[in-house]
């Protein structure tokens, strides 16, 4: 009799291509990115971080209700778009809006969305950071965790039966392990054989929660094992691996219709959100290590400066540029008119229901009885 034992003596090693310097970790290793495509990632990433700050700033300045930040998260986000064909489906948890900056998504729209403008995606349905765009398949987000995880294998199913070239791609943080859907979703894409890849961004916390509270396992990367998935580990600080295994991951899921789970092992940098004070629950001191230490923006560019392709006076300009920009569109989506109220309920009937016509009734009649629980200049 023998029972197997709960985890291996040996933790899975974590796949790396550059150290934390951004020198090549072996000279054997290939350093598989084109000078375009890694300035391209820089851009993006240095254009995420800027737009982080300036959102963050808008909701502590009372100019929004709410924000969330990628900091640290930046390579993520950036590499693993820059892997991935725009006719792949990405279902995002929040962390994520790199992805759709890559694919398009202009920072006046980010902004619009945020402050739930009239011309904004949603037009204010939905809270802040919750984006989406049917055009550059980038599914809307959900704020409950794990939701868009059976989702995904299902939407990923359906690129099966109708014999696509494209996958379904699932982004979560090391907190959505721990529900229920996460376990189905991961069973469901095994027995189906669905082309869907499963990027976990292990940035060491679920809100307050640590991993070390969250599963005793050796991360995540061997709850895929246990479903029969293909699963690899990757330094989710590092650009240039990031970019390489995702690479590798969507052929395998196009090319041999077949799930793939991929653990980025990262740091949150940021507080969970602005309803959120990291500082109460981790020392300054790690969460300023890990900024300075093991930025993944910095890393990236010491590698592109070291290869001749950027300058100091290139940054200079890509920030002051950046500034600019994110600070206008946050300036324009302010001054753009709210929804009307009636818009509360359109969008998803043809014709309205004679539900949703007895609860626009009663909005306006109680925001007739009760004026001052609204505001004023309410566009009704």
């Amino acid at each position: 009799m023998k029972f197997l034992p709960s985890s291996s003596e040996e933790r899975v090693q974590c796949f790396r291509i550059l150290d934390e310097d951004g020198y090549p970790i072996s000279s054997n290793m290939m350093e598989h990115m084109s000078k375009e495509l890694a300035l391209k990632v820089y851009r993006g990433m240095v254009t995420l971080n800027t737009m982080d700050k300036f959102l963050y700033e808008a909701q502590r300045q009372g100019r929004l209700s709410f924000s969330l930040t990628s900091f640290g998260e930046e390579a993520i986000n950036l590499a693993s778009a820059a892997a991935l064909s725009i006719d792949d489906i990405v279902l995002a948890q929040y962390r994520e809006p790199g992805v759709l900056l890559w694919r398009g998504f202009a920072l006046q729209e980010f902004a619009n969305q945020c402050f739930g403008n009239n011309i904004g995606h949603g037009k204010g349905r939905q809270m802040p950071i919750h984006y989406g765009s049917k055009k550059l398949n980038y599914v809307t987000i959900s704020s409950p965790l794990a939701t868009q995880l059976p989702q995904a294998v299902g939407m990923a199913y359906s690129l099966k039966l109708d014999k696509k070239d494209a996958c379904v791609v699932a982004f979560f943080g090391d907190g959505t392990t721990s529900e229920g859907d996460f376990h189905a979703a991961l069973n469901f894409a095994a027995v189906m054989d669905a082309p869907v890849v499963f990027i976990c961004r292990n940035n060491g916390w679920a809100i307050s929660t640590q991993v070390t509270e969250q599963f005793r396992s050796d991360g995540v990367v061997v709850k895929g094992q246990a479903y029969g998935i293909s699963s690899i580990r990757v330094d989710g600080n590092d650009a240039l691996a990031i970019y390489n295994v995702v690479c590798s991951a969507r052929e395998m899921a196009v090319n041999e219709q077949r799930p793939i789970l991929i653990e980025a092992m990262t740091y949150r940098v940021s507080h969970h959100s602005t309803s959120d004070d990291s500082t109460k629950y981790r020392s300054k001191d790690v969460i300023e290590y890990w900024k300075t230490m093991h930025s993944p923006i910095t890393r990236l560019r010491n590698w592109v400066e070291r290869k001749g392709w950027w300058s100091d006076k290139e940054e200079f300009e890509l920030r002051i540029q950046t500034m600019k920009q994110v600070k206008n569109a946050i300036d324009e989506a302010e001054k753009e008119e709210m929804p009307l109220l009636r818009e509360m309920f359109t969008d998803v009937y043809d014709d309205l229901p004679s539900n949703l016509m007895e609860q626009e009734t009663l909005v306006r009649e109680t925001i007739q009885r009760h004026p001052e629980d609204f505001p004023k200049d309410m566009p009704l």
